[in-house]
Parts: C-alpha cells; sequence; structure tokens
C-alpha cells in the first residue's frame, strides 16, 4: 500500500478467500467465496510496506506467480489450475460436497429444485467436539431473470456445484494458518438459494416457471443433518459466513445458539457481511431498492420478526437492522473500504453516466482526492452504523482500512506473514482472542491509506451484479 502515517501502529508481520464476493464467499454479485455478485476474476496486486524481508519476499514469489483471487472451484475438475498457496508446511484439505439426504422430500431445496450440500471436515485431538461452520456468499437475485440464470450456476443449483472444495483460511486444518480453529469440525454450507438462507415461499411455480426459494428451509434441513452428525454434542461452537453468507450470520445467528443449548460457548462472526443503507453518489438508495426487491420475491419479512412494521422490508434485510435483535456474542468483521460496496452500494451502475468513478473503483489509488472524500464519508457511516454494537461488551469488531471483500476466507488475509493487522494482530489472532476471551476486541482501523499491511484489490475489471 502506498500510504505513509507515522502514527500507525499496524506493523510487523502477520495470513482465504475464495470468493470475493459481497454476495456470498466470492464477490460475485451474481456474488459466489462470498451476494448476488456474478463470479468474477479479482486480481490482487499486493501492496505492502514496513514488511520483514522474508515477507517481502513471500510477497514478491506471489506477485511472480500472478496471484488471482476466483471463486473457489472444483480441484479435480479438467483444466482447473486455480489453487491456493499454502502458508502452512502442506497444501490445502480437499473436502468433498455431501448433498442433504432426504432435503427434496422436505422441499429444501437450490433454485432449482436440486438438493442443498455442504463440504465437511472432521476435527481431530481436542477439537473433535468443537464445530465451526461456514455459511457461502454470493450476492443475491432480485427478479426472476436474475434468479433464473443462478439456476444454471453453483449458486442455484447443486448440479453446477464444485464436487471437492480447499478448505484455507478459517476453515483450515492447518495450524500455522488457523491457529485456534484448526482442529475443530469445519463445515461450508453452500449457497443456492438467492437471498441468504431466509426465503420461504410454498408455491413452486412464478409466472409459469419453476423456482424455489426455501432458504430457511435449506438452512433447517442442513442443521438436522449436521446435528445427526455430532453438532448436537458441540461443546463450542461457531457460526462464520462472508459476504451474503455474512449477512445469513447475522439472520440465523440466534437460531444456531438454540440448535446447540449444551454448548459452554457459542459464538458468530460476519465476514465482509455489514452492508450500509446510504445513499450511492446519484443520491438514489440502491442497495434498499436491492433489498426491497429480494426481500419481496422471497417474502423474507416472515424471517424477520422483530423488524418494526414501519420500515420497508428491504430495511429489514440490512444488518444494522438484524443485528438489533441478536442476544448471541457476534463478532464484525469488515473492510472500512468494502470494495464491492464501494462498487454496488456507494457507485451501483447507473449512478455514474459519465464513469468518473469507473478507475477508483477497480483501484483505491486512482481515485482523486473528492473520491477519497466519499470513501471517508462512507467509512463514517459504517462506523457510525456499527457504534451501537460497539458498545456490547460481549462483542468483537476488526475494521480494518483494506480495499478488499471478504478476509476470513482467504490464507493470506486472515493469518500468514503478510497478513493485515490492527495493533500488531492479525485478523485470525484478534478473532481467538474475542471467541476464547482473552481480551476484549473492539480494533478500528485508521482512515485509508495509514495501514501499510493492507492488501488492496485491484479489479481487472467491474464484479458484475445478478
Amino acid at each position: 500500500m502506498r500510504a505513509t502515517a507515522a502514527r500507525s501502529t499496524n506493523r510487523g508481520p502477520s495470513t482465504n478467500h475464495h470468493t470475493l464476493l459481497p454476495f456470498a464467499n466470492n464477490l460475485t454479485l451474481m456474488p459466489s467465496s462470498s451476494a448476488a455478485p456474478a463470479t468474477h476474476r479479482l486480481r490482487l496486486w499486493w501492496r505492502r510496506r514496513g514488511a520483514t524481508a522474508g515477507a517481502a519476499a513471500f510477497v514478491a514469489a506471489l506477485l511472480a506467480a500472478a496471484f488471482v483471487l476466483t471463486p473457489s472451484r472444483d480441484a479435480s475438475a479438467p483444466g482447473n489450475t486455480t489453487s491456493y498457496p499454502s502458508y502452512g508446511h502442506r497444501l490445502p484439505k480437499l473436502v468433498d460436497l455431501t448433498l442433504v439426504d432426504g432435503a427434496k422430500e422436505k422441499g429444501a431445496v437450490c433454485l432449482d429444485g436440486t438438493p442443498p450440500g455442504y463440504h465437511w471436515l472432521p476435527g481431530f485431538g481436542e477439537g473433535s467436539d468443537k464445530w465451526l461452520l461456514h455459511l457461502e456468499g454470493g450476492s443475491w437475485c432480485r427478479n426472476l431473470t436474475v434468479c433464473g440464470q443462478r439456476k444454471k450456476t453453483n449458486l442455484g443449483s447443486s448440479d453446477y456445484m464444485e464436487r471437492r472444495v480447499e478448505f484455507v483460511g478459517i476453515l483450515s486444518d492447518d495450524e500455522l494458518q488457523n491457529p485456534d480453529f484448526y482442529n475443530w469440525n469445519k463445515v461450508k454450507v453452500r449457497y443456492c438459494d438467492g437471498a441468504s438462507f431466509s426465503g420461504n415461499v410454498k408455491d413452486e411455480f412464478q409466472d409459469g416457471t419453476s423456482f424455489f426459494f426455501r432458504g430457511q428451509r435449506i438452512w433447517e434441513a442442513v442443521m438436522r443433518e449436521l446435528l445427526s452428525k455430532g453438532l448436537s454434542r458441540a461443546k463450542e461452537a461457531f457460526l462464520t459466513g462472508c459476504s451474503a453468507g455474512g449477512l445469513s450470520t447475522y439472520i440465523h445467528c440466534d437460531d444456531f445458539r438454540a440448535l446447540v443449548p449444551k454448548a459452554s460457548t457459542v459464538k458468530c462472526l460476519a465476514d465482509g457481511g455489514f452492508f450500509l443503507d446510504v445513499e450511492d453518489i446519484s443520491g438514489r438508495r440502491y442497495m434498499r431498492s436491492f433489498y426491497n426487491d429480494v426481500a419481496r420475491l422471497q417474502d423474507v419479512r416472515k424471517k424477520l420478526i422483530h423488524c418494526s412494521s414501519d420500515l420497508e422490508p428491504g430495511q429489514c434485510f440490512f444488518p444494522r437492522e438484524v443485528a438489533k435483535g441478536i442476544s448471541t456474542p457476534m463478532f464484525i468483521l469488515n473492510p472500512a473500504y468494502d470494495v464491492w460496496q464501494v462498487e454496488h452500494v456507494l457507485s451501483p451502475e447507473g449512478s455514474d453516466p459519465e464513469r468518473l468513478w469507473e478507475n477508483c473503483r477497480l483501484d483505491i489509488t486512482k481515485c482523486d482526492s473528492e473520491q477519497l472524500e466519499t470513501l471517508q464519508g462512507f467509512r463514517k457511516e459504517l462506523l457510525d452504523a456499527i457504534s451501537e454494537f460497539k458498545k456490547k461488551k460481549d462483542w468483537g469488531m476488526f475494521i480494518d482500512s483494506c480495499y478488499i471483500h471478504c478476509q476470513s476466507m482467504n490464507p493470506l488475509t486472515w493469518h500468514s506473514p503478510s497478513a493485515p493487522r490492527i495493533n500488531g494482530k492479525t485478523i485470525a489472532e484478534a478473532v481467538g482472542d474475542w471467541f476464547f476471551n482473552r481480551r476484549e476486541v473492539k480494533e478500528i482501523d485508521c482512515e485509508y491509506p495509514c495501514n501499510p499491511t493492507c492488501h488492496n484489490a485491484v479489479l481487472s475489471r467491474p464484479y458484475k451484479e445478478a
């Protein structure tokens, strides 16, 4: 990163992704690594200063290899050469897809009627009775046209899901990459309903075409199966999610707590899922309109029963409203300059007819002074929105000043020698400290460009929205 700031405390060495999606684990505004963002390639050129010589060489090697973050894909598929680098002593574990048994009979199906799925890596040693679940992201679909398109992808059909995926970052079983949760049972729940596991529409046909809006039933079916496989006996349990999966985590956090009443510790973490209800650069509230469409299409208001009837249905879908009713301890992991939100919340399609923001959206170092001032205002909106949750002693947060989306599923940003840090702590270290009550964690970074440990995304093309 180009910035210099003597006052920064984020120095020293410090390490997934898979899908930078604002709608999912991939920023796929369709999203697919993690909401409705469409799967696309995201090139990350990692700008750093102040790293150790070893870390610098490590990053140089990554650059030489032209490291590109993309949505997770079937590692066994012909022609697939995408793989995550290893930050421990071995390559990432490949974990098979399991389709939920009996899901179709219960109507718990993806958009196209196929059964939902998940990937389970059993725990070992002292982690054999501990469980970490990760809800995949991948944006949302706001109308039948887009939902129809998703039916032909892994975000709408298990027929298109990778049969094996790499477990990295917070899902890694490598202690060097994932020091606090490496030996836990870990599950990646695939996202294929288009509304953050929250819709439940009984009717199958919409305008004469078959659509299944059954995210709530998918949630229940997957949890039922995992409970039978040992989750019901968990001594500690952790629900996480990225992007649209992060929003799912806010929505289902208390539900998860209720499923494991015997566990001594149950907490939740939402990564890149705190989407803001703010005006875009043209003065519209584009994201509220988007969420209104999603909420009405999939009748998610039934799930969000604590939301005021005075609010529009889309307003109830924003994390700021959902989180007000959460009683389970929650960790908010978000970049202050979320690249997906800059592109689709702050400067969405139609808001910039003269394309003045085109370069800025792709690369934060290309933003002019006026655009940077707007980005600082966006950061302030985020800090204002989470201020009420900062007061909760058992909640945690890590808000860095990086230009990125979803950091827990990226081995480079989760925990590595070159990972982003606030006050000398990587995200993995901060999350572990909070989960195990080693200290109170309320890490709020300084303004861009003060943090030299940031990994800032440089997009080769705009994220596409579903």
